[in-house]
């Protein structure tokens, strides 16, 4: 008998018998199967199978719930418990509930730099449905060290029952959508959001009524994989205090839903919260689409802590140097997960088709998803395998594939991402290009021209959409709106790296000051450029995305990077409804505008050809538009030859005004002003039902940096 095997018996002798007490007599381990991996629950009892090529020997732990002490420590046999690379068992008279994890090792270990296997340590199957021992957010943080005493995180055995009440995908067409990024906890953390479960599934339950009422389609969700807030090492320069990863790009198992975000996360109760928040929000005709992590996890490099992969078949699940056994690090978080492993590459599949159709989600955006295009030696692959299995796989032909097309290592794919017909991409050219011509950088009208028509230049051919572009201005990754016009360089003192994180390249401007002012010049050209912002965002073909909060001016003090503040820097303050109450109408009218009006949505870029729209572009004069470096204005006069709409925008961020001619309406008579954002509340936006006609149909006066939304009615 090995090693190992000697250490597990004499593990289960003794409380072998609080199991045998649980289970009955029904208890009997049996050879089970290989396929599926994970814990699965059969008609009487639970099948476990884990991939392992290079482990000689594994353990199986079972665990009684919430209890630090084995009551079982099984052994498996190669010669039973093992077909090809797959180590399996199954256990008759156990029920979901149980805890469990396993023991790997291997002897002898010819190369232990390449391999990490540990018996000492019980790791996390990776297809865990559920994590135990993460119920409390932050939970021992004033813990010196990260590794002292934390609770420790089993699999749970999880039964998929539940009650969807006739629930299905909405399938909302890409081109009709209109995205909200959320994070679940920040949300409703703050006291003031007044849900009874403030930062957790329920919480943000409790705030559909709004986000319905705002008029967004789907919501997208930051990681809600599980991951370890407590990971970070980071401390407050002033206060000491230790910071999280508040963010959750730091997944630690990519099947389980994250404990601390329920209202209850013990005994696996968050699988059933997420799966009621997610049908709630169906009913209110909203998708929900997940922020997804393959790229890295939360094991880190070198020194990071072994939750389950790293122990469990290092060389399978990383890209590590075959000499060294350092990791590559293409995420720069000091793993790359080895995305086109032939193991790891049906893991992801596995993953996504779970979310799919067990959580019932609607779609996923990838996190620096140029990893996943990346084969087993680091090297961009042109054909990735596991991006086509992904764009093809069936289960996931109604899933919403959103791509941020870049890696840490300077991979750049926006407009080249593989696999593109099914891919839709962030368009970080959008954001930067309307950012530049709003603060008034010169040679920016041919660009922006680009952005408003759906970005031809990058997405026109090869069966490729304007909905493949996700239009945005900001992100969770960067400056909030409130602070794009608020501040020109990032203040992350508070993170604790001395200011070197976070982007310096934000293409903001402080319109005068920086941070807060009573300077009231500065305060209404903030607001003007936040409502141009949103207009060319809304204006524009493509899908818009929204990040939470800047329909009311969220701030986070200028904070580009507020990755590890899990306090009012990152959560959401409601009491901003009240106070910009104006600029929340902004937002919901504008949105109302464009699902009113379909020649916003475009289903294609056959512009004046097959596609009912037709679209002109003007400058100053009619007919002439101006697209020299000089330039600083451009009108796009948009109608339809199937809904007899005219739309006129004028984009003007000269610093002095201009008067603009104004061509006839196609099909309609006159000319009716929508928007100006240079006028106060609530002239800005005036409601469709009670525009009036322009006094003067031959031309416009458009005020310094602002933009006019014209529309033809009779």
């Amino acid at each position: 008998m090995s090693r190992m095997n000697d250490e597990g018996r004499a593990r289960r002798s003794g409380p072998r018998q609080a199991l045998l007490d649980l289970a009955g007599d029904e208890f009997e381990v049996m050879r089970g199967h290989p396929l599926p991996f994970g814990a699965t629950v059969m008609r009487d009892g639970v099948n476990f199978a884990l991939y392992s090529r290079r482990a000689t020997e594994v353990v199986l732990v079972l665990f009684l719930p919430e209890r630090e002490e084995s009551v079982l420590e099984l052994p498996l046999e190669p010669d039973l418990h093992k077909t090809g690379d797959v180590w399996h068992a199954f256990i008759r008279g156990i029920d979901p509930g149980i805890e469990y994890g396993y023991r790997l090792g291997r002897y002898p270990n010819p190369e232990p730099h390449l391999d990490r296997f540990d018996p000492s340590q019980v790791l996390i199957d990776p297809y865990s449905r559920a994590l135990s021992g993460g119920s409390r957010w932050g939970h021992r943080l004033h813990l010196e060290s990260i590794d002292e005493h934390v609770p420790r995180r089993h699999s749970l055995v999880m039964d998929d029952e539940f009650d969807w009440q006739l629930d299905r995908p909405l399938k909302t067409h890409a081109a009709d959508s209109v995205i909200y990024e959320l994070h679940v906890r920040g949300f409703t953390r703050h006291a003031s959001s007044g849900v009874r479960h403030p930062g957790t599934y329920r919480g943000l339950t409790e705030k559909i009524p709004y986000l319905k009422d705002l008029g967004i389609t789907a919501v997208e969700l930051m990681p809600v994989q599980e991951f370890e807030e407590r990971d970070n090492t980071f401390r407050h320069p002033e206060t000491g205090r230790r910071l999280v990863n508040f963010w959750g790009y730091d997944p630690i198992t990519f099947f389980a839903p994250n404990g601390s975000y329920a209202a209850d996360g013990r005994f696996g109760h968050q699988v059933a919260e997420f799966k009621e928040m997610v049908r709630a929000f169906h009913q209110a005709g909203i998708e929900v689409i997940l922020d997804v992590v393959f790229n890295h996890t939360g094991e880190g490099g070198e020194d990071g802590p072994t939750y389950g992969l790293r122990g469990i078949d290092n060389r399978a699940y990383y890209i590590v140097d075959p000499e060294s056994g350092e990791y590559h690090n293409y995420s720069g978080c000091g793993n790359t997960v080895n995305c086109n492993h032939p193991v790891v590459r049906d893991m992801i599949l596995d993953c996504l088709r779970y979310w799919v159709t067990e959580m019932h989600v609607d779609g996923f955006r990838f996190d620096l998803a140029s990893i996943l295009g990346r084969g087993r030696d680091g090297s961009v692959l042109a054909n990735p395998p596991l991006l086509e299995r992904i764009a093809a796989d069936p289960v996931l032909a109604d899933a919403k594939l959103i791509a941020e097309a870049w890696d840490a290592a300077g991979l750049y794919q926006v407009g080249t991402f593989p696999a593109f017909e099914r891919w839709a991409e962030w368009n970080g050219r959008f954001r930067d290009d309307v950012r530049r011509f709003v603060k008034s950088d010169p040679a920016m009208v041919p660009s922006l021209a680009l952005r408003l028509s759906g970005s031809p230049d990058l997405y026109h051919g090869d069966g490729r959409c304007p909905y493949h572009s996700i239009n945005f201005v900001t992100a969770h990754d960067g400056f909030t709106l409130h602070d794009l016009v608020s501040y020109n360089h990032k203040h992350n003192l508070a993170n604790g790296e001395d200011n070197r994180d976070g982007s310096d390249n934000n293409h903001s401007w402080n319109c005068g000051a920086e941070g807060p002012t009573h300077d009231l010049d500065v305060l209404a050209r903030r607001r003007r450029q936040m409502r141009n912002l949103i207009t060319l965002l809304m204006m524009s073909q493509g899908v818009p995305m929204l990040l939470a909060g800047d329909e009311m001016a969220r701030t986070q003090q200028g904070n580009n990077n507020a990755y590890c503040q899990d306090n009012e820097i990152s959560w959401v303050n409601w009491d901003l409804l009240e106070e910009e109450r104006d600029l929340f109408r902004f937002f919901k009218q504008l949105i109302a505008f464009r699902q009113e009006h379909p020649v916003l949505r475009g289903r294609g870029f056959d512009v004046n050809g097959d596609d009912p729209r037709q679209l002109a572009w003007h400058g100053q004069e009619v007919d002439r538009p101006d697209w020299s470096q000089e330039s600083r204005s451009l009108a796009m006069h948009l109608s339809s030859r199937n809904h007899g709409t005219d739309l006129y925008l004028i984009a003007h961020s000269h610093w002095n005004g201009a008067r603009f001619q104004l061509p006839s309406p196609r099909h309609t008579t006159r000319w009716h002003r929508f928007i100006d954002t240079a006028l106060s509340p609530p002239n800005d936006l005036t409601p469709l039902d009670s525009i009036r006609p322009l006094s003067t149909q031959s031309s416009y006066w458009t005020s310094a940096r602002s933009v006019v939304v014209l529309v033809g009615k009779d």
